[in-house]
């Protein structure tokens, strides 16, 4: 496996860390109040849009009186090397399962989709400190591709020296880079709900994986790792072989069997320029 280096994962940290955290301002609430949510509120943690879930993936639930104050995951949290099930007195429910937590406030929870369950309907619910809100049904798919994305829709992408791939470092032709994405499904070998991964693990549908980059499918063989990311909890990584042949800026997008990624997410690139006779 190829991974990208420690330094340049904490600048991934940082970038990914703004684009699903605190996107709403937190608001004071009665201690009274039950968390209030509908299932539009709820959505991919990466493509920000309301869709079918999937175990091991990073969620959002937008809302109101979700919890009294804000807390974001610390080390500190960590027991065992996994995250917590209850953080700030908030608890979330998929499944029956305690869902592990990244992020609470009053106005937004990041929560991770129990490893354990199956694809099927199952109830999701907010409880504050036992105060609890409505029990959405939500559809569970075995696969739910997003990819995170920055300032100007392009995915967030590394070189091999750690760095963000962007507009100013951009992916070259036939350049190693590594994609970062949630909901590509189960892994081998499995790993537990919650869990900061410390090696890797390939995903279980690798052979449905596709990697389109401007329409064009990447080869299987530029394929070297599709699975989890090491030092984090449900976050995926695909290693791929840039094209020979670019376009500045193509669109990717990834799927698996069905299921894909969003439209219109570019990864930086610079343009193949060909020789003239």
């Amino acid at each position: 496996m190829l991974r990208v280096r420690q330094h340049g994962l904490f600048r991934l940290v940082v970038v990914v860390s703004l684009i699903f955290l605190a996107r709403l301002c937190p608001t004071a609430l009665a201690a009274d109040s039950a968390p209030s949510y509908t299932l539009q509120g709820l959505v991919n943690g990466a493509t920000q849009t309301p869709s079918a879930l999937a175990p091991n993936t990073i969620a959002t639930l937008y809302g109101t009186n979700l919890a009294f104050s804000t807390h974001t995951v610390t080390v500190g949290d960590l027991r065992g090397g996994l995250l917590p099930n209850t953080l700030g007195g908030v608890t979330v429910y998929v499944g029956g399962f305690a869902a592990s937590l990244f992020y609470v406030s009053p106005t937004q929870i990041n929560f991770l989709v129990p490893y354990e369950l199956t694809a099927g309907t199952v109830n999701v619910a907010v409880a504050r400190q036992g105060l609890a809100g409505p029990t959405l049904r939500v559809q569970l798919n075995a696969t739910s591709p997003g990819l995170f994305q920055w300032k100007g829709n392009y995915a967030i992408a590394s070189h091999l020296s750690g760095s963000l791939v962007g507009p100013d470092a951009p992916a070259k032709a036939g350049e190693i880079v590594v994609i970062y994405a949630v909901g590509l499904g189960r892994t081998n070998p499995d790993t537990n709900s919650g869990r900061v991964v410390s090696a890797a693990a390939s995903i279980v549908a690798l052979p449905q994986l596709l990697v389109t980059i401007a329409g064009n499918p990447v080869a299987a063989k530029d394929i070297l790792y599709a699975g989890l990311a090491p030092g984090f909890a449900g976050l995926y990584q695909i290693n791929l072989r840039m094209p020979q042949l670019l376009p500045p800026d193509p669109e990717i997008r990834i799927s698996v069997a069905a299921q894909a990624s969003a439209p219109r997410i570019r990864l930086a690139a610079l343009p193949t320029v060909l020789a003239v006779d």
